[in-house]
């Protein structure tokens, strides 16, 4: 980073409070503690005794199963948290999601189509990670193209939810006309969200993503900071704001559509992760965004645990995340506007 970046992150950053390096730290640990305790549960029990001696039969389910659907879980996690504190953070609105300019709901289509041509699992992952991105580009370009005569940032917004709406009904058609024995159950089981079918070489090319997105958005910390306080102000400061911004896009997107192509539709951690780690670490987002990620990640392990763990099948991610994430949610609000 610039001497001059390094000025303006001083600048806009708002005052730390309660120690964010030992709550990261502790964050840290937190995630730990959640992979050991991810590596017991599930339909094939493997209690602490039987993971420190372990047979051919746990090796197998280890290897193959049981870590890349935690190292998934972690991924997509701290993915969909990063991508959802960099757009409340561009956006200056704590109600914003990853899903906002129509990336979920691009993705959505792009599997449901894969899986009614009957791509296989490589080509709906394709497809879906492409079209998350295509919708995320056709938002872009549709606010640039009427946004002349209103504010940049509210067309922008606007745009989104018409795309997104759009990718919806394009949804029902592909539900609509799928084959309703075989291709319409699993296009709704995969839209509900899972980590079931996770396997080690879809996490190569999630790594790859991730890697970038989250690299990327880490050296954006202090533009996040400065935007935070207001276009105007930012451009003041000699921030090119629509290039950051549309920078700033690029990564979150590339985060959430790799995460919407592996796991499907998974609500709520973008949302809500990112307030509550405001809540213990405070905006400045050179502290905030990584508290965001490690705590996005132990929060879909913890959640993904009891997914599979609390019934006989399991459950999809979707219907827990909203379980939980609406009435902490709701807590959140209510909590920061009492500190207020």
């Amino acid at each position: 980073m610039s001497m001059k970046a390094v000025e303006l992150s001083r600048v806009a950053a708002p005052a730390k409070k309660r120690h964010p390096a030992a709550i990261v730290s502790g964050l840290v640990v937190l995630l730990v503690v959640a992979c050991l305790v991810s590596l017991t549960l599930g339909r094939y029990s493997m209690p602490w005794s039987e993971l420190l001696h372990m047979d051919t039969t746990s090796i197998n389910v280890l290897v193959t199963m049981r870590l890349p659907r935690i190292a998934a879980a972690v991924i997509i996690g701290a993915a969909l948290s990063g991508a959802g504190c960099a757009f409340q953070g561009i956006f200056k609105n704590p109600m914003v999601s990853p899903d906002l300019l129509g990336a979920s709901s691009g993705a959505s289509f792009g599997a449901a189509l894969g899986i009614l041509l009957s791509l296989g699992t490589v080509g709906i992952e394709v497809l879906a990670f492409i079209v998350g991105i295509a919708a995320v580009a056709l938002t872009y370009v549709l606010s640039t193209a009427i946004g002349k005569r209103m504010g940049s940032v509210l067309v922008m917004v606007l745009s989104g939810m018409v795309v997104g709406k759009v990718f919806e009904a394009l949804i029902g058609a592909v539900k609509f006309v799928a084959d309703p024995n075989s291709q319409l159950p699993e296009i709704t089981f995969w839209l509900m969200g899972g980590l079931s079918s996770v396997n080690p070489e879809q996490l190569i090319w999630l790594g790859v993503a991730f890697l970038i997105g989250t690299v990327g958005l880490s050296s954006l910390r202090w533009r996040l900071n400065v935007m935070s306080m207001g276009d105007e102000e930012a451009a003041a400061l000699g921030v090119d704001v629509k290039q950051s911004r549309l920078i700033i896009i690029g990564f979150a997107t590339l985060l959430t559509s790799a995460s919407v192509a592996i796991a499907g539709m998974v609500g709520w951690v973008g949302l809500i992760v990112p307030h509550l780690a405001r809540f213990l670490v405070g905006s400045d987002h050179r502290v905030l965004l990584p508290a965001s990620m490690l705590l996005g990640a132990s929060f879909l392990l913890f959640v993904d645990g009891i997914c599979r763990s609390i019934y006989t099948t399991e459950i999809p991610l979707s219907i827990l995340t909203a379980i939980l994430g609406a009435p902490l949610f709701i807590y959140l609000i209510c909590k920061q506007r009492k500190v207020r």
